[in-house]
């Protein structure tokens, strides 16, 4: 998908998707629209190893396990009870974990860049900060998710 360009992409126009229906893990509807994704990232773990009879004085470096980022998700209050449900459901102990999609898009609004997070799930949940000063703030949510892998295309 990704297309050889001179200029880069902008890293404000993109879409989110939540999952499919509760429980089923499934790709879904795009729900809300987000302002802020964060976290999309993961950290490969290696192992020092040397051979007792190894000529060089210095250590190997193996390939262990890789840990991945927990992602935050942030969007302006719209109504919608969809992440909190979500997160209400796991909290009263169903297991729901989803594939959620996140989509560059170019200026034409074309997909341009995927990152699929495999079996995310909901960690935790912020609610907006209320102050009656101002009055400019937008209300906001915000949803960290843990998942168990991530893939691009």
């Amino acid at each position: 998908m990704p297309t050889q360009r001179d200029n880069p992409y902008g890293a404000f126009n993109f879409i989110v998707s939540l999952g499919g229906d509760q429980g089923s893990g499934d790709e879904g509807q795009i729900v809300g629209g987000f302002s802020d994704v964060s976290g999309l990232g993961f950290e490969v773990q290696y192992a020092d190893y040397r051979n007792g009879n190894e000529k060089v004085n210095t250590v190997r470096k193996v390939q262990n396990t890789f840990t991945v980022e927990d992602v935050v998700l942030k969007r302006g209050l719209i109504g919608s009870t969809d992440i909190f449900n979500w997160l209400k459901g796991v909290r009263e102990g169903e297991i729901d974990p989803r594939v959620v999609t996140v989509t560059l898009l170019d200026e034409a609004r074309n997909a341009v860049s995927t990152w699929k997070l495999q079996k995310a799930q909901p960690k935790k949940w912020t609610g907006p900060t209320l102050a009656a000063k101002g009055g400019t703030e937008v209300a906001m949510e915000e949803l960290t998710l843990c998942h168990e892998g991530i893939e691009y295309s």
